[in-house]
């Protein structure tokens, strides 16, 4: 057994929280190794000023993790899976995926004003494309605002720059202690999550047999189900999808429930399906929901991503 771990992660509060979270879970199986965490810094923390889908999409924010872990100068990167693409460069792997948190989406509120109840032309803020369009989709009398930066620039931001409220991810919030700045949380029904949202996933060299014994002992296997076959029904529209999509999986009693949607960015077009399985069939359960979503509509949002 390897006495010296060493984990690659973004240099953001968020992103250290994971890190540590992951090294804790591995201290409590193997005390005895030592795991230092290595500060990597990415281009979606470099360029602030320009959208997401501009500078690599998902890839942005794992990129430089990767080559780094390829190099053999790390031992393992941890990323919030919904930023990891759902093809990883050869000789990578998911070694694990840890327990999820809390999937859903939050509204933050200036005045605690819940989202039902936001004036006619309200500003909200969000850094997604899918919260975006499912926001003008249930209110088109919003007025959505691209939001970029971690999340204590974005509750900043909310108090800086004539915003009403702003979207995030519930998980992140909780995890950096903001519960109680929580107007309200999205059910998954009604604003459906990203593809992995909530969990914490631990990438590997596909060789390095030693670390991926490791891992085995954090991997919760309810969770890794969930979130690849919301992978799965990513990689049903092509992986690496321009248009916003939303997908949650739920396990219970051996059975896996699936919704995924698909939506045109001005949330005038939106396709939502959901599918039920024996969990057995997570991969296949995930593809036969984007197949379901392109023939009852998608195929048109995705020929037109722009619109």
């Amino acid at each position: 057994m390897r006495q010296t771990l060493r984990i690659g992660s973004r240099g953001s509060r968020l992103a250290l929280w994971q890190a540590g979270f992951i090294r804790s879970l591995v201290e409590s199986k193997f005390p005895g190794i030592e795991i230092e965490i290595h500060q990597i810094q990415t281009i979606g923390d470099k360029v602030l000023n320009v959208p997401l889908s501009k500078i690599g999409g998902k890839g942005a924010f794992v990129k430089e993790i990767e080559e780094t872990l390829l190099r053999c100068e790390i031992d393992l990167a941890v990323h919030s899976m919904k930023d990891v693409p759902t093809s990883l460069p050869e000789g990578l792997v998911i070694g694990a995926v840890a327990e999820r948190h809390d999937p859903r989406d939050a509204l933050v509120s200036k005045a605690g004003i819940k989202f039902d109840h936001l004036p006619k032309g309200a500003r909200v803020g969000t850094s997604s494309l899918r919260r975006q369009a499912q926001i003008l989709h249930i209110r088109p009398d919003i007025q959505v605002f691209s939001l970029r930066g971690n999340v204590d620039t974005r509750l900043r931001k909310l108090k800086t720059q004539g915003l009403d409220s702003i979207v995030l991810a519930l998980a992140g919030l909780e995890r950096l202690g903001f519960r109680d700045e929580i107007t309200e949380c999205f059910p998954v029904d009604v604003l459906v999550p990203a593809p992995g949202q909530g969990a914490v996933a631990v990438e590997c060299r596909a060789d390095d047999k030693e670390v991926i014994g490791i891992l085995s002992q954090i991997n919760h296997e309810d969770s890794r189900i969930a979130v690849f076959s919301e992978r799965a029904f990513l990689e049903g529209f092509g992986g690496s999808c321009e248009v916003p999509v939303g997908c949650h999986a739920s396990v219970l009693d051996n059975r896996i429930r699936i919704i995924g949607l698909i939506a045109s960015p001005d949330g005038r077009e939106v396709v939502r399906e959901e599918i039920e399985e024996s969990v057995q069939n997570y991969r296949s359960a995930g593809q036969e929901l984007a197949r379901k979503i392109i023939y009852k509509g998608g195929s048109r949002i995705l020929s037109n991503p722009s619109a």
